[in-house]
């Protein structure tokens, strides 16, 4: 679908920009949001880099495993139906963390490799498990303490003060997770109800 809707976008912007008589204009946007974009992504590289090897670090170490033991009462909650002594729900805590930490770019790998994981013990295939379900919800709710990856933007865009978005981001984060998690819970039980 976003293949068809960002083309339109751009025929959109680029006709209107002609008959404006703003093509001026919209070559000097294009010419100065692709050099944005080439030193945002350097400024951000360096940010990724550190958080991605100090994750790295810690899956070698017995860092994970304390967290994992740590999060077990929240995991044996949130995904019920998957064995307490998988390697599963080490890859999920590692997840839950670098999301926390707000390493967006380093917890997808993370995610993806948790979501195989259950993919493997996924009796059906075709349908999505109730853990993987929940688990997608946690990922796109991202409860984060740190907001490493927006304060890095705040940042080499030129704010004042970068980190002033914290205490919201908490709010916002908490409240998605909160509501997500509740509806995904609702849902999963009125549907194993529907199915006896």
């Amino acid at each position: 679908m976003l293949n068809i809707i960002w083309p339109i976008f751009i025929i959109i912007s680029f006709g209107y920009a002609i008959f404006s008589g703003n093509l001026g204009k919209l070559n000097e946007s294009i010419f100065s949001s692709t050099s944005e974009s080439v030193n945002l992504s350097i400024s951000l590289l360096g940010t990724i880099c550190l958080w991605n090897g100090i994750m790295q670090i810690a899956s070698k170490t017995t860092i994970i495993d304390k967290l994992t033991k740590m999060l077990r009462p929240l995991m044996r909650w949130l995904f019920p139906d998957i064995n307490e002594n998988s390697n599963v729900h080490k890859e999920i805590s590692m997840n839950m963390v670098a999301n926390i930490l707000g390493l967006g770019n380093a917890a997808t790998p993370l995610g993806l490799k948790a979501m195989k994981s259950m993919q493997k013990e996924n009796k059906n295939k075709n349908t999505l498990t109730n853990s993987m379900i929940t688990f997608i919800v946690i990922n796109t709710a991202s409860i984060q303490i740190i907001p490493t990856t927006v304060i890095a933007i705040r940042s080499s865009m030129g704010s004042n003060n970068p980190t002033s978005i914290i205490f919201t981001v908490w709010i916002a984060t908490i409240c998605a997770a909160v509501a997500g998690i509740t509806a995904t819970k609702l849902f999963i039980k009125f549907s194993e109800k529907g199915k006896k």
